[in-house]
């Protein structure tokens, strides 16, 4: 077949980093520090560091694929590693500080990173480990010399005074674009995390496709905040997203609570929001009790797992906010899908529009999806049929670091665990984690959407639905649910709230009131030990 006759030029992190300086340096980055105070500077500033960073891990002897872990918050000097580590051609290894102890050692040691930058929240997590993870050479923290702490670790140096020492000027290399540029941990419920490698090219792509007014709609106008982290899933890839467009970025560092929030909220304006269920709710209880409105925010988007109806009607109704529902993986660098605004959405009833809202959305360019049965066959995309969600791309991972597990990978295809409808405009649904859903009497029942269901009752924090064993319908629903404080809601108060929401078999054959739920270290319910817990409540009448 004929060539084109193109240039061809490596996509590299770096080339993000030297656009987004000559473009866009005065683009400002705003920071929340552990110090407590806020830090601001802009892209150019940034570029100069990143460099340093580059020039610092020169003098330490570390070599092109050698892992760099950070253990760190979302902040302007996290952002430096971003560039300065995959800039240099090593590997940014992002460390999930919410992770037990024993993953962290597992995984540093999997990965064999031979140096470790850490915030100061973190240092007592590097403490207690420390014996643990003798292949690590150095640990640096992130701090200046007034600020370092008083600590156990050997090996360690201050970053500020180790930055110092650089020169500001770096000649990035090139190298192959597929050559590794980060890496990040599964939090998987079962077995020993999985280690997701990401490619230059894959970065980059991945950037360039979740821009557009179809993914996150990031322009050199919008100011954003994400309090995704940067430790998982960098980020949703917004730090190099911001490199393209030079959106100014909030970092809110270790302030994840409501009122922090909204104090960035109202000091910088931002319009668009990044995160998780949990942290809009904190935001939304915080937002009603001072009675405020989010004047600036036009867009919040949530990911990680699915925002309840009354989530979205709140965001809208309340402040004007359009929620915008997005779904994907580690292994997926993470965009698979997002909901965004568009014209059919326009043309809706306000109901209809929040009903649609629900659902995780359209693939953005770059991401192919299907659904199969048991037996791998493709089912209609009908908005009915429940299959195995699979996806393929060029941002998708192919096989896992050591080659851990190849049991997720099917004809080129990556099966994602999810169980999922997808409608005849393409709009994905997820229904349910395949070892989540509830199986009551050869029907599907799905604990997600009876979740999201409860946890619209004013007095309900949170819930969790799991499928117990019953003797006639195989498994049936048991809701768990946390009340707010000071609430006497009783189980019949939730099954009234329930009735018009719910087919009626879906009704939960018992509903429990504990004081709280576990999480996994990305904020997801951890349902495993529940199961095993609760599996014989609907036989005994209480717990295994």
């Amino acid at each position: 077949m004929m060539q084109g006759l193109m240039m061809d030029r490596p996509l590299l992190i770096s080339s993000l980093l030297e656009h987004a300086e000559s473009t866009h340096p005065t683009s400002e980055i705003v920071s929340r520090r552990c110090e407590g105070d806020i830090h601001r500077y802009q892209m150019r500033d940034a570029a100069r560091r990143s460099r340093q960073v580059a020039n610092l891990l020169a003098s330490l002897g570390i070599e092109q694929g050698d892992r760099i872990a950070t253990l760190a918050w979302n902040g302007y000097r996290h952002f430096e590693l971003y560039f300065g580590v995959s800039g240099y051609g090593a590997v940014l290894h992002t460390i999930n500080p919410r992770l037990f102890a024993e993953q962290l050692v597992y995984i540093i040691n999997h990965a064999e990173d031979r140096y470790i930058f850490v915030d100061l929240t973190f240092v007592p997590l590097l403490e207690a480990i420390q014996d643990q993870i003798s292949g690590v050479e150095g640990i640096i923290v992130l701090c200046d010399a007034g600020h370092m702490p008083e600590t156990k670790l050997s090996k360690v140096h201050c970053y500020e005074a180790l930055l110092a020492q650089q020169s500001e000027q770096f000649d990035w290399p090139e190298f192959d674009e597929r050559s590794a540029a980060s890496m990040c941990y599964t939090s998987g419920t079962t077995g020993n995390p999985k280690g997701v490698l990401y490619s230059h090219r894959s970065t980059v792509i991945h950037a360039m496709g979740s821009i557009g007014e179809e993914a996150l709609g990031l322009a050199s106008t919008s100011c954003f905040l994400p309090v995704v982290p940067m430790f998982h899933v960098n980020a949703w890839g917004t730090p190099y997203s911001a490199a393209i467009t030079g959106a100014k970025q909030v970092f809110p560092g270790p302030g994840m609570d409501g009122a922090s929030l909204w104090e960035l909220i109202d000091a910088e304006q931002p319009d668009l929001l990044l995160g998780v269920p949990t942290v809009w709710l904190m935001l939304l209880n915080h937002m009603d009790a001072i009675g405020k409105k989010l004047e600036s925010v036009q867009n919040v988007v949530v990911g990680g797992a699915a925002a309840p109806y009354s989530m979205i009607k709140a965001f809208q109704e309340k402040h004007d906010a359009f929620l915008i529902h997005a779904w994907g993986m580690t292994e997926m660098s993470p965009i698979g899908t997002v909901n965004s605004h568009n014209a059919h959405m326009e043309s809706l009833p306000l109901e209809q529009r929040y009903q649609l809202q629900l659902k995780q959305g359209r693939p953005i360019y770059g991401v192919e999806m299907k659904i199969v049965d048991d037996n791998h066959n493709e089912l209609p995309k009908d908005g009915k049929a429940y299959g195995r969600l699979l996806v393929r791309g060029p941002w998708i991972v192919s096989s896992y670091y050591k080659n851990d597990d190849d049991s997720s990978f099917i004809d080129g295809w990556f099966d994602t665990g999810d169980v999922a409808t997808i409608d005849e405009n393409n709009y994905l649904h997820i229904v349910d984690r395949s070892k989540d859903v509830i199986k009551s009497g050869g029907e599907w029942i799905s604990s997600i959407d009876l979740e999201n269901a409860a946890v619209g009752h004013p007095d309900l924090v949170e819930c969790c639905v799991i499928g117990a064993r019953h003797e006639k319908w195989d498994e049936r629903p048991l809701l768990l649910a946390v009340r707010k404080p000071g609430s006497e809601v009783s189980a019949d108060d939730i099954r009234d709230y329930l009735t018009d929401k719910i087919a009626k078999w879906w009704m939960p054959d018992a509903i429990l009131f504990v004081d709280e739920l576990p999480h996994t270290a990305t904020g997801k319910l951890l349902k495993i030990n529940l199961r095993q817990q609760y599996e014989n409540y609907l036989m005994e009448g209480e717990p295994a």
